[in-house]
């Protein structure tokens, strides 16, 4: 089996000045929450943290939100972030698991391999009573280079292959009342429902009660209890591949390191046009 994905916040806190470990605060929100990730992290972080922007860090041409960047972009942000070659990178956010595996992914789609989600995140860290800090780091630029791999990405024509060819799983994040077609998408102007043959893991149902990712013996159950099948292929999608992303993460904990995520997800499939749209379960 993979090294696990995660590290818990005692790990951490032991590496916490460790030379070649950088931490990463990936906070985000959803549309319509009110609340500003950076101006959060710049109140209260973990102490050496840099911030990491999903909504800057993106392909400005796409006018869907924060797809993927550009290698070049991502090398040019990561440099004058601070993040150079050889850095063990530990990522998290302040919700405990949800922006932060999106940012996992990216940093591994960019070909950068030595990256961890912290498990529980910044409330497990603060409730342990651990350190924490304000204001915003002075940056040091540093040199980093991108090795994309497409492995780990899907976009819409290649999620629409998939589903033609039937050898791939589609497993969406989404809670079940979005992916049933019952609730309201967050983005206005997007339709309601699923992809046609779909299968729903709600990503809440992967988080254990104290925050932290669930055992791999309990994903495990989640997975199968929704239809999906382990030791077929699988892509992950969601609203807008943030949950997508902690699916990817889950089921790097039980060995499958792959996983690719469809980059644009739901915000692309639901918008008006030719892709099929399913409701109910």
């Amino acid at each position: 089996m993979a090294q696990d994905p995660l590290v818990s916040t005692a790990w951490l806190a032991e590496h916490l000045n460790a030379p070649d470990v950088r931490i990463v605060d990936a906070s985000w929100f959803l549309p319509g929450s009110d609340r500003d990730p950076r101006a959060e992290y710049a109140l209260v972080h973990i102490p050496g943290a840099l911030f990491f922007d999903i909504d800057e860090i993106v392909d400005e041409t796409s006018d869907l939100p924060h797809m993927l960047p550009s290698p070049v972009k991502f090398a040019s942000r990561m440099r004058k972030l601070g993040i150079g070659d050889g850095a063990r990178l530990v990522i998290y956010d302040s919700q405990g698991l949800f922006s932060a595996p999106r940012v996992w992914w990216t940093f591994r789609a960019m070909g950068h391999e030595d990256v961890v989600v912290l498990d529980g995140g910044l409330p497990k860290w603060i409730a342990e009573g651990r350190p924490v800090e304000d204001g915003v780091p002075p940056p040091r630029e540093r040199h980093f280079t991108t090795r994309y791999t497409n492995d780990l990405v899907r976009d819409q024509a290649q999620v629409r292959r998939a589903l033609a060819g039937g050898k791939d799983q589609l497993v969406d994040a989404r809670p079940a009342a979005r992916f049933q077609g019952e609730a309201p998408e967050p983005r206005p102007g997007l339709r309601s429902g699923h992809m046609p043959g779909a299968l729903n893991v709600p990503s809440s149902s992967v988080i254990a009660p104290d925050g932290a990712l669930k055992s791999a013996e309990q994903l495990k159950a989640v997975f199968e209890a929704a239809g999906v099948d382990l030791a077929r292929p699988i892509i992950t999608t969601c609203g807008s591949g943030i949950t997508a992303s902690l699916l990817a993460l889950a089921l790097a904990r039980l060995g499958r390191d792959r996983t690719p995520v469809s980059d644009g997800s739901w915000a692309d499939w639901g918008r008006p046009g030719d892709t099929e749209v399913v409701t109910g379960p």
